[in-house]
């Protein structure tokens, strides 16, 4: 069943039978945000009670809220200025300007009366996908020793994503979830597994002694020319399974995909000195609009 989308002002939830109707534009995007993917917006619908509407002929427009404060996204255009103008009046801010955006649009936003901030949080990261496969220079030392630790102590083996080992992937989802001792990102996880081939999604499930021990899943974007990274978990009884996971997923992607996006670090330090430590060669740079 297809779901129309409704035209603007009027919005509905996301829904899993609107992905014909979204799919194809949002694959379309050449800037790689890793949000702007029919997958993403859905497993997260909830999360951020995501809402989508379309101004005919011209954008996409999906809003939601975060931590009490309602935002929007265009994906693919900018509206004409009365409908910009509603929307702004309508939400706190605008969410995630692309790249493409930007250059095109700043100007004009700032001479109708909008502010137009970097949002450094919300960058993604991108990686060469040869460097995450090969870790070859000293810039890599650390990472090499740490999965070549990993290699030398355990029995591995990686497995493609199919609908007969998604049980094992949940399996050490819900260890991760109990070891944490928080939901985080659970909810979209599971049902990322569980729906993976409907989402378009594809991943590998990785296995120590013969238990399931981790896994990775995520999508082509930007015109397939990168692959988007949205989930990877792994127990971490093993020292050096994240590293492991990295360099492995990254060396089964078909060389095409020449980026690997490993999405935002969210302002969590932790994080992004993590995701630093991997060398990113650049990020895909988004902006957010505000009222002065």
């Amino acid at each position: 069943m297809r779901m129309n989308i409704p035209e603007y002002p009027e919005f509905a939830p996301i829904s899993l039978e609107m992905r014909d109707c979204l799919y194809p534009s949002l694959n379309l995007l050449r800037d790689g945000i890793s949000e702007f993917t029919f997958s993403n917006l859905y497993l997260f619908r909830e999360a951020y009670g995501y809402r989508v509407s379309r101004v005919p002929g011209r954008t996409l427009v999906i809003e939601g809220s975060k931590n009490g404060r309602s935002f929007f996204y265009l994906p693919c255009d900018l509206p004409e200025r009365e409908v910009f103008d509603e929307l702004m009046a309508s939400h706190d801010y605008l969410k995630n300007l692309s790249p493409s955006q930007h250059e095109r649009c700043r100007v004009a936003l700032e001479q109708w009366g909008y502010r137009v901030e970097e949002d450094r949080d919300n960058f993604d990261y991108l990686y060469r996908r040869a460097d995450l496969a090969e870790l070859s220079g000293k810039a890599y030392h650390k990472k090499r020793n740490l999965v070549n630790a990993f290699l030398n102590s355990y029995s591995y083996e990686q497995k493609p994503l199919t609908e007969a080992n998604v049980p094992d992937a949940i399996a050490v989802l819900d260890e991760w979830r109990d070891s944490k001792g928080i939901e985080g990102d659970y909810a979209a996880s599971r049902e990322g597994l569980e729906r993976f081939r409907i989402l378009g999604m594809r991943g590998c499930v990785y296995y120590v002694d013969g238990r399931p021990a981790g896994w990775c899943l995520g999508e082509p974007i930007a015109k397939a020319r990168m692959f988007a990274v949205h989930f990877e978990k792994g127990s971490e009884q093993y020292k050096g399974i994240y590293q492991f996971i990295n360099q492995a997923f990254a060396q089964a992607l078909p060389a095409y995909f020449r980026s690997i996006n490993r999405e935002q670090d969210l302002g969590d330090e932790g994080l992004r000195q993590a995701k630093m430590t991997y060398r990113p060669y650049g990020f895909v740079e988004k902006h957010r609009v505000t009222r002065p």
